[in-house]
Parts: structure tokens; C-alpha cells; sequence
């Protein structure tokens, strides 16, 4: 029914080098400034999924990292930066009736995290104009993107502001493994469905003290590989890794004990 939700084929996935960072302010004048988002299931949508992003910028350059695991497979999953909102990711009170079921749509979400300003695509552009280019995001539960573009001059100055928000989208409420109308029809498009774009994960981006978050020539990685291998990759040095694999591991034994 659905067909332009179909998953993309053939998304490349590289391996990245490993690199531990050298430390450095994030708001060092002289050079890049990095960010950093632990992404979070949002509230009422009846997300499992979890995830990190970081962010590299340098002037209007910005290498954009995203991890996320546990999301709706063989779907899309439109990513972005969000700006101008209260810089958080929306709270359960946040939540409105969807065709008779309590939820977040990306709508109800807008006074938290804001419009957005920064399209995660994997080629082409990045634009808001491409907030629902279904066929340029990621299309696996789990995966590692990794893109450098150029921003807004409003965007990277949200982002030094601390008011970015970084928003995964695609749930599925009623866990029967696709998206479909138990929401109801999506307000952004009718024609796709409310799961299709309603918020699955969020963070909020704040400064961070490590180096650079991994350089990339513009080209975009997906894989399914270690959480511990691609935290690396992306710069946060082996503390974070150890803190975010232990963190990913608790909520997946919280999640599997409340079901």
C-alpha cells in the first residue's frame, strides 16, 4: 500500500577507520567544535530503539554521525537537525489522540525540539525540502550514518547555541513490523502513514570536550556493525564507548524485563 516506503537497495556501507581523537575545547575558536546526542526512545511512541549522534563543525561544515539500533527494519527512517524549539526532545505530556491511541506525532513535538533545519539525507540535498525524501534515508533498524555537508548559517549557530536536537523518525506502535494506519494518516503527507514519520528517537546535541568526530568527504555509511567499533570511529574515545555500550546494554535488559 505503501510503496514508496519500500527500503532502499543497496545503501553502501564502508568500514571507517579507527581513530582515537586528541582532546580538545569544543569551543575552541581555532578549530572545529564537536557535539554530541544520546538518543533516546520517545516518550509514548512505543519505541525499543536507541542510538548516539555526534556532530563536527567547522564554520558551516559539519560532519553529521548517527548510530541507532532497534528501529523498524526493511523501513526508512527520515533523520534530522532540529532548531528554534526549547532544544529538548518532547516529553509524554506532549502526547495527543492519533486515531484513538496516545502519541507523539512529529508535529506535537515541534515546541520541544523545533522546525527543522537540516535534512540527514544520504546523497543529494539536505535541505528541509527534503524532510520526506523517503527514498535518501537510511532503510535498516540498525545503522551507522556518517555524512559531511554544509549547514545553515542558522543551523550551526543553533548547534553552537546548544538548541539542535537531533530526531530519528518511523515507529512501529503496534509492533506488527511495518508502518501503517493504527495512527492514522501522517499530517506532514497523507498520504504516508502516521508511523512513518512520527519521532522514534531524540537528543538533544550539547558541546563535548573530545576532538573531532571522524572527517568524511561527503560520502554517507550504513552498517550494522559493533556499537563499540563505530563509536570509535566517530571520535568519542574509548570512555564513551565503554559508558554508552554499558547504558545500550541496561536499557535493552530494562526494555526485554518490562515486556
Amino acid at each position: 500500500m505503501y510503496k514508496t516506503l519500500l527500503p532502499l537497495a543497496g545503501i553502501a556501507a564502508f568500514a571507517l577507520p579507527l581513530a582515537l581523537p586528541a582532546v580538545a575545547s569544543a569551543h575552541d575558536d581555532g578549530g572545529s567544535a564537536n557535539y554530541q546526542a544520546t538518543l533516546d526512545p520517545v516518550a509514548t511512541n512505543m519505541v525499543d530503539g536507541s542510538g548516539m549522534a555526534t556532530v563536527t563543525l567547522s564554520g558551516n561544515q559539519a560532519t553529521v554521525s548517527v548510530i541507532a539500533n532497534q528501529l523498524l527494519d526493511a523501513s526508512p527512517h527520515a533523520q534530522h537537525i532540529h532548531i528554534k524549539g526549547s532544544g529538548e526532545c518532547p516529553k509524554a505530556d506532549a502526547a495527543r489522540d492519533h486515531n484513538g491511541h496516545k502519541a507523539i506525532s512529529t508535529t506535537d513535538g515541534l515546541p520541544a525540539y523545533g522546525k527543522i533545519g537540516t535534512s540527514l539525507t544520504t546523497t543529494g540535498d539536505t535541505s528541509p525540502n527534503s524532510a520526506l525524501a523517503v527514498d535518501r534515508f537510511p532503510a535498516t533498524g540498525a545503522f551507522h550514518y556518517t555524512r559531511t555537508m554544509t549547514v545553515t548559517p542558522d543551523v550551526a549557530a543553533a548547534v553552537r547555541a546548544d538548541n539542535a536536537v537531533i530526531v530519528v523518525h518511523g515507529i512501529d506502535y503496534n509492533h506488527n513490523g511495518k508502518y501503517d494506519g493504527v495512527l492514522g494518516a501522517s499530517e506532514l503527507d497523507p498520504k504516508l502513514p502516521q508511523e512513518a514519520t512520527a519521532p522514534a528517537i531524540c537528543g538533544a546535541l550539547t558541546s563535548m570536550p573530545t576532538g573531532g568526530a571522524g572527517t568524511g568527504d561527503g560520502a554517507t555509511q550504513a552498517s550494522a556493525g559493533s556499537n563499540s567499533a563505530d563509536l570509535v570511529a566517530t571520535g568519542l574515545g574509548a570512555t564513551a564507548v565503554a559508558a554508552l555500550a554499558g547504558t545500550l546494554i541496561l536499557r535493552r535488559r530494562n526494555a526485554a524485563a518490562q515486556r
